[in-house]
């Protein structure tokens, strides 16, 4: 599946159909989170989880679904 030109190599976390591990360097609220995978960092929802700063998380169109690993919580952006 392709995405808008603008995704990185042509797919998005909101339009592809597979989850993506991504570490979590910032928590923006109690249910959203920037993260980052590679060069390419996302605003995500976190409200289905527990995660912290540092933590792998499984997210799936831009919702966070599991914690795959738990971090150090000392993840910089």
């Amino acid at each position: 599946m392709t995405g808008p030109a603008d995704c990185p190599a042509g797919t998005c976390l909101t339009c592809s159909d597979e989850a993506v591990p991504m570490t979590v360097v910032r928590l923006m609220d109690p249910d959203l989170a920037v993260a980052r995978t590679g060069a390419v960092t996302e605003e995500v929802s976190v409200a289905l989880v527990d995660a912290a700063v540092g933590d792998t998380v499984l997210v799936h169109a831009k919702e966070a679904i599991a914690v795959i690993a738990k971090g150090d919580g000392d993840e910089h952006a």
